[in-house]
């Protein structure tokens, strides 16, 4: 019996994927069922729930701060993965070319990455202080303005204030990923298009940017996961004010469910985020990794 499992790849195969599956089971499966058992009980802190059915998810659709949150975790999602996206792909091509100290740069564009998430925000919740800020000091010092900014202390000006430090955080991983796919376009291809007259915008538009969309469509997949899921940002920096202001589905979530009590809403409000990932996964999966559609044809 051990000999044949040996001698077929299929079985040996299945048996390296085992211990990684049962793992993803345990740790993904199991709390992942329970959450949507949770959103559909009316379960307490230190009290057992009972079965209600889709009460939970109608209380939240005419919820005033769940709204609010969906628009925050939206609007938050759709501009810091832009920004993050360009100033990424702008990163990238910069370092992919032979500029002085690459190495050098390549090594401290990844420090905010590797940074601890709570640190970073900490660190940016000073910087946003109404009183001791650096930005509203340096502005005054240059006669730019008369009083320190309230970052913080305001809708709009918290809403940008985070987006600021998420993109601060993931602009390394964006571009490195999309400079280890520059690293895999052949030189052979820039040469061809400029013996054909080609432009540098033209080569960027014709070479880089169909070649690169694979690796695009990978690394903001995730980008825009990680974003709409962030959480300890918001959390040590604002906690999701000024009057909700910065609420995203996942700080919401967590403040019903364990500052609130209410385990099953808290679930509720978790399972809500679902359809949104899954709509992401499934445009990048059905849309931008399409080999047609990369090559400038049609579906067939």
């Amino acid at each position: 019996m051990l000999q044949r499992i040996q001698n077929s790849r299929n079985a040996l195969g299945f048996m390296f994927m085992l211990p990684a599956a049962l793992l993803l089971l345990v740790f993904l499966t199991y709390p992942l069922g329970l959450g949507t058992w949770l959103g559909f009980t009316d379960t307490k802190v230190g009290r057992a729930g009972e079965w209600i059915g889709l009460e939970n998810y109608e209380f939240l659709w005419g919820d005033a701060v769940t709204r609010l949150a969906l628009f925050n975790t939206l609007f938050y999602t759709a501009v810091a993965s832009v920004f993050k996206f360009l100033l990424g792909l702008w990163l990238a091509l910069l370092l992919n070319k032979n500029i002085r100290f690459k190495t050098f740069f390549r090594a401290v564009i990844l420090l905010p990455y590797i940074v601890p998430t709570a640190l970073s925000a900490i660190a940016f919740w000073w910087i946003y202080d109404s009183q001791f800020s650096i930005i509203s000091w340096a502005l005054m010092k240059m006669g730019l303005i008369d009083a320190y900014i309230d970052f913080l202390g305001t809708p709009w000006n918290a809403r940008i204030a985070v987006i600021i430090a998420n993109v601060w955080r993931g602009v390394p991983f964006v571009a490195i990923t999309l400079l280890a796919g520059l690293q895999t376009i052949s030189p052979s291809y820039y040469e061809a298009s400029a013996i054909d007259g080609a432009t540098p915008w033209q080569q960027f538009r014709h070479v880089t940017m169909p070649l690169l969309t694979p690796i695009i469509a990978v690394v903001m997949t995730f980008s825009v996961l990680f974003t709409f899921t962030d959480f300890q940002l918001i959390y040590v920096i604002t906690r999701g004010g000024p009057l909700n202001a910065t609420h995203l589905m996942a700080t919401l979530s967590f403040q019903r469910a364990i500052s609130g009590g209410a385990l099953g809403e808290g679930a509720a409000i978790a399972i809500a985020m679902v359809p949104f990932l899954l709509a992401c996964v499934l445009f990048s999966y059905f849309g931008l990794q399409r080999r047609a559609w990369q090559q400038g044809g049609s579906d067939k």
